[in-house]
């Protein structure tokens, strides 16, 4: 029999959909649109939200409304967990002007992509976060910290766990108050997970201040997910309707589709606060506005089981 002891009663299901998910999408969605969206996720039960990108509209266009958005879910921004990406102390002054209460800040495992995502190298990138985390957190702020590469790397192969844990070492010391691991084009396996929270502790970094973001490339998104949740990880990121991927390597699909996780999680007992029905709701919304194929089989299953008992 399955030994659930080591299960958390409960989990943070951390939606990235609307920023991580639609910056990657071909669609870009009207304003108006992705605040219904959010609005429609909240109404679910998800109340950690990362909303949008506060970069240059040229660098990222289909979040070229981040302030307007964010006008628009003004009355929300501090009654639910929501945050945005700032990538400078630009980004940063923009949230603050803006009212965000929670920021995020990318970096890399690799020197490979932090040239082609960043335009820099790892240790460059970390130098510009380090003030603007800084200033976030004598704002109030919490930070939130992304790794991306945090098992492979498309030019360089296999990522080494020292070089991951050295990065996220800078990024608690300059202040950030959780940190993200990405398996950003969906190669790891469960004994990696395992192998990389290991070297977490051997630096002792707590893995109550970690949560994990994996992509479903190789189909293991979700032995990943339990993994981590026997690991003792209570924070999972994932996007409606498995939105997204990585313009800098093809072969990766999209996130981890909200929908599958909730239905996972569920399943294994575990209290999310999610609506399941509401968020399947949601993406067969979202699939009607935007002409994007569902692609949660959790929102497919449950679509064709509806239609069969018509």
């Amino acid at each position: 029999m399955f030994d659930r002891s080591g299960l958390p009663a409960a989990v943070t299901v951390y939606e990235v959909g609307p920023r991580d998910g639609l910056q990657n999408e071909s669609v870009i969605l009207p304003t108006l649109v992705k605040a219904n969206l959010i609005r429609h996720l909240v109404g679910a039960g998800l109340n950690a939200i990362e909303i949008t990108s506060l970069v240059r509209p040229d660098k990222v266009p289909a979040l070229a409304d981040a302030e307007e958005l964010l006008a628009e879910l003004a009355p929300l921004l501090g009654k639910h967990r929501m945050s945005a990406l700032v990538p400078n102390q630009r980004g940063l002054d923009r949230a603050l002007k803006a009212g965000v209460r929670e920021v995020a800040v990318f970096a890399s495992a690799t020197e490979s992509f932090a040239k082609a995502n960043l335009n820099n190298t790892v240790a460059g990138s970390l130098e510009i976060f380090r003030p603007v985390i800084k200033q976030a957190r004598e704002a109030g702020l919490r930070v939130r910290g992304y790794i991306s590469m945090c098992f492979g790397d498309p030019w360089e192969g296999k990522v080494s766990t020292n070089q991951v844990a050295d990065v996220a070492e800078t990024l608690f010391e300059a202040g950030i108050t959780e940190l993200s691991l990405g398996d950003t084009i969906g190669v790891a396996t469960p004994g990696e997970v395992m192998d990389l929270l290991d070297t977490f502790d051997d630096r002792s970094i707590s893995r109550s201040l970690l949560a994990v973001h994996f992509h479903d490339t190789y189909g293991q998104a979700l032995s990943n997910t339990l993994t981590a949740l026997l690991e003792g990880i209570t924070t999972i990121d994932s996007a409606i309707s498995g939105l997204g991927g990585c313009p800098f390597a093809k072969s990766a699909t999209g996130n981890l589709a909200t929908e599958d996780l909730v239905w996972q999680l569920h399943g294994l007992g575990i209290t999310t606060g999610i609506d399941l029905q509401a968020l399947v709701e949601t993406s067969r919304w979202l699939s009607d506005k935007t002409g994007l194929p569902l692609r949660s089989k959790t929102a497919i299953a449950l679509a064709n089981q509806k239609d069969e008992t018509r």
